[in-house]
């Protein structure tokens, strides 16, 4: 039987968020046919991003009523508007329901949480945004991703590909896991090196993650309400 793992795509998603684990879970699904990727979204015409960059799903709503992995990119403003979006809330619901696997990138995690999915379970995000998973009930976990039963959730944007390498590994074993890290040749050398979270000062950013809550849910007062209390 053909597992199908799904991305779901909605307006304003930071491109990597996607395209990062979408690339690893491809390249799983060329080696092993018994995977398939789709990506989602509510009609089939291509959909705004934080970039330049347009995207289009491969597939609607209607069309993926259940998968054997769900996969919600986050972004920023818009991300953070899609926790309103009740239709595609439900759609996560209803996916969620039978699939073995529910995962997120970057501030999709909120997205989960606001579909009810994080209640009781640890949960990680972009580092600007972590501790509104308290919000739905998550426990924040300052981790590069973390598992918690079925629902697998990554840190902010490149953490996506670990947490989609992990997935290959979980789901196909570490010689394929390692042949799909060669095949994307990830093996990453920031020129600066890696980030010294000792040293960095991660509250500067929470005036501007507010800012960014209150022009998102301003049309939602109990949501607002919610998140900035």
């Amino acid at each position: 039987m053909t597992k199908t793992l799904a991305f779901v795509l909605y307006p304003g998603i930071t491109p990597l968020d996607l395209v990062g684990p979408l690339q690893v879970l491809s390249a799983l699904a060329q080696i092993d046919p018994s995977f398939e990727v789709v990506v989602v979204g509510k009609g089939l015409t291509p959909l705004s991003t934080d970039t330049p960059l347009k995207l289009t799903p491969s597939h609607t709503f209607g069309q993926v009523a259940e998968s054997f992995a769900l996969i919600v990119p986050g972004g920023t403003e818009p991300t953070l508007a899609a926790l309103a979006d009740e239709p595609l809330l439900e759609w996560i619901r209803q996916v969620a329901r039978t699939a073995e696997v529910v995962g997120s990138v970057c501030t999709g995690s909120l997205i989960l949480g606001a579909a009810g999915l994080l209640y009781g379970r640890r949960a990680t995000t972009h580092w600007g945004f972590r501790d509104l998973l308290a919000k739905f009930g998550a426990t924040p976990v300052a981790e590069r991703w973390v598992q918690d039963g079925p629902v697998l959730t990554a840190a902010g944007v490149s953490a996506g590909i670990d947490m989609a390498l992990h997935l290959v590994e979980r789901l196909a074993g570490e010689q394929t896991a390692r042949m799909v890290q060669l095949l994307i040749e990830y093996d990453p050398q920031p020129p600066l090196g890696g980030i010294d979270w000792r040293s960095a000062d991660l509250d500067f950013f929470k005036p501007h993650a507010r800012t960014m809550v209150e022009s998102a849910l301003a049309g939602h007062p109990a949501l607002l309400a919610r998140m900035t209390t």
